[in-house]
């Protein structure tokens, strides 16, 4: 059973708001009037003010308790915006935007059903009679320093220096 509250044209910014009622949604209901009361944003009472109103709703209209209820959504809309005017230097005015906004909260009446996971199964150790001879890898030939050294496009000269620099160290291994 959904049971449903709503407040229009509350004034205060939406984004204000929703930043809250996330906080809170998918909560059961006990849960969430503790976060709520121990939030510090003004924002905070007015979601607090109705989920109550839902509360209230459920158990006059629909005779259940608390402890059944859960949140199943909270959403919070932008409503009108006020507009005034601000007095600017040389005359000319600036305007604000007043933001308002619609919050509706819906209960739910039974928390959701909870699936059973059947418990996995213990693997038996495995036990092996003789080692496995482990496969050989293919090697891939070396290659000599000197080949293996990135060739540049820019000059020649730097080629032939650094095939020298790999020539010499290739003689200081041997």
């Amino acid at each position: 059973m959904l049971i449903t509250a709503e407040q229009k044209n509350s004034r205060q910014s939406d984004r204000k708001v929703r930043l809250v009622a996330n906080s809170v949604k998918k909560l059961s209901v006990p849960a969430a009037l503790k976060q709520l009361a121990v939030m510090e944003k003004k924002a905070s009472t007015v979601v607090m003010k109705v989920l109550s109103q839902a509360i209230a709703n459920a158990v006059h209209n629909h005779g259940l308790t608390l402890n059944d209820l859960t949140i199943q959504s909270i959403l919070v809309n932008s409503g009108t915006h006020y507009k005034r005017f601000r007095a600017v230097s040389r005359g000319r005015a600036h305007s604000i935007l007043k933001r308002t906004c619609h919050v509706k909260v819906t209960l739910t009446s039974a928390p959701p059903a909870l699936t059973k996971v059947a418990p996995k199964a213990v693997a038996a150790p495995k036990v092996s009679a003789a080692p496995k001879p482990k496969l050989a890898l293919k090697t891939q030939p070396t290659q000599s320093p000197a080949s293996a050294v990135k060739k540049s496009n820019s000059t020649k000269r730097t080629t032939k220096k650094a095939t020298s620099v790999a020539a010499k160290k290739e003689s200081n291994q041997a």
